[in-house]
C-alpha cells in the first residue's frame, strides 16, 4: 500500500538518505527542515520539500497533516565540540518532539519514530576505555550527557507516555555515531570519522603531515555506516517493538585506532598533536546489540574500514570540487 511519510529534519545527513530510500520504494515523502534548501545535504526531487521551523507548533501541525508515518530526526546536534558548547540550544529541540507528537496524535498518524542517541546513557557507566557495551537498560538511573542527552532521554519518555495514554505506535532508536557520505565534514558539527578524514586529507595535500587530535586519542567509540542506519530504521518501523533500542555497530575502536585506519586509506603516516583541553565526551562507549538481534534478527553489518574508505573518498571529492571553485555542502 502507498504511504505518505513525513521526515522531520530531512535536509540533514540521515534524513537525506532516508528520503532517498523511501522514495525508491514508491512512498510519498514530505521532507521538512529549517535550513534553506541550498543548505540541505540532499534534495530529492521526488519529495515534497518544505522549509519550516518544527520548533513551532503550527509548522508541526501543518507538516503532519495527511501523513501515515512520522520520522522525527530534527534537532540541534553535532559532534562533541558542538553539543558541549551549545547545551541550551540542544535542549530547545524538546519543542520539536513535543509539537510533532501533539500533531501526530491530532492527525491520527499510524507510526511515529523518534531518533534518540547513545548520549542518553549514564555517564558513570562510560568512565573506562574498556567500557562494557551499553545495554538499553543502562540509561537508568539517569545521568545522561548534559544538555543534549537530557533532551533525548526526556523525549524518549514523552514518546512512551503518548503510547501509553493515547495508543500511539511509537518507535525509539538510539543512534551510535552514524557516519558516511553526504554528511557534515567541517564547520564544528562534524563527528570524529568525518573530522579526521578531513584533517588527514588536508594534511596530505599541504605536505604538513600533522593533525590536531582532541584528547589523548585513547577514548573509545563505535561507529555505524549510514547504509546500516537506514536498514535498521526500516526494520524497526516494520517491527512491533516500541521500547528504546540501540542502533549502532558493536565494533569498538579508540580514536587513535580510527586515525590509523584513515591514515592507511590515505597512504600516509601523520603526526598527532593532542589537545588535552578539547571536548572529549565520555571515556568509552560501545553498543550492546543483544536486543536488536533478539527483536529484529539483525545488527549493523558494514565494517569500519569499508565504511571509512567510502567516506574518505567522498570528503576528498568535496575538497577537490571546492578547490575547482564549485559549491559544496559541508
Amino acid at each position: 500500500m502507498s504511504k505518505k511519510i513525513l521526515i522531520g529534519g530531512g535536509g540533514g545527513f540521515i534524513g537525506g538518505h532516508l528520503a532517498k530510500s523511501l522514495l525508491g520504494r514508491g512512498y510519498e515523502v514530505r521532507v521538512v527542515d529549517v535550513k534553506p534548501l541550498d543548505q540541505w545535504y540532499q534534495i530529492n526531487e521526488g519529495a515534497e520539500n518544505i522549509v519550516a521551523n518544527l520548533e513551532e507548533k503550527e509548522a508541526c501541525f501543518s507538516a503532519t497533516e495527511g501523513c501515515d508515518e512520522v520520522y522525527n530526526l530534527a534537532c540541534n546536534m553535532g559532534g562533541m565540540g558542538f553539543i558541549e558548547n551549545n547545551k541550551a540550544l540542544c535542549m530547545l529541540s524538546i519543542l520539536i518532539n513535543t509539537h510533532l507528537l501533539m500533531a501526530a496524535k491530532e492527525h491520527n498518524v499510524k507510526k511515529y519514530l523518534y531518533s534518540s542517541s547513545a548520549c542518553v546513557y549514564a555517564a558513570d557507566k562510560q568512565t573506562n576505555t574498556a567500557v562494557t557495551a551499553l545495554k538499553e537498560a543502562d540509561a537508568y538511573p539517569a545521568m545522561p550527557e548534559d544538555g543534549y542527552g537530557w533532551e533525548k532521554l526526556f523525549s524518549e519518555r514523552m514518546c512512551k507516555h503518548f503510547e501509553e495514554d493515547f495508543g500511539m505506535q511509537v518507535r525509539v532508536v538510539r543512534f551510535h555515531n552514524v557516519y558516511g557520505p553526504e554528511g557534515t565534514w567541517r564547520g564544528g558539527r562534524e563527528k570524529a570519522p568525518a573530522a579526521l578524514c578531513r584533517k588527514i586529507i588536508e594534511a596530505k595535500k599541504s605536505d604538513n603531515l600533522s593533525i590536531e587530535v582532541w584528547g589523548d586519542g585513547e577514548q573509545t567509540r563505535s561507529f555505524m555506516y549510514i547504509d546500516d542506519c537506514i536498514t535498521g530504521l526500516d526494520k524497526l518501523m516494520e517491527s512491533d517493538f516500541s521500547d528504546p533500542i540501540n542502533l549502532g555497530r558493536s565494533e569498538m575502536v579508540s580514536i587513535n585506532e580510527l586515525i590509523d585506519m584513515i591514515s592507511d586509506i590515505a597512504g600516509v603516516k601523520v603526526e598527532r598533536n593532542h589537545d588535552l583541553n578539547a571536548p572529549q565526551g565520555v571515556r568509552g562507549r560501545n553498543s550492546d546489540n543483544s536486543l536488536i538481534l533478539e527483536k529484529l534478527g539483525w545488527e549493523p553489518e558494514v565494517d569500519l574500514k569499508t565504511g571509512l574508505a567510502t567516506t574518505y573518498a567522498w570528503i576528498e571529492e568535496q575538497i577537490e570540487r571546492e578547490a575547482r571553485g564549485e559549491s559544496v555542502i559541508s
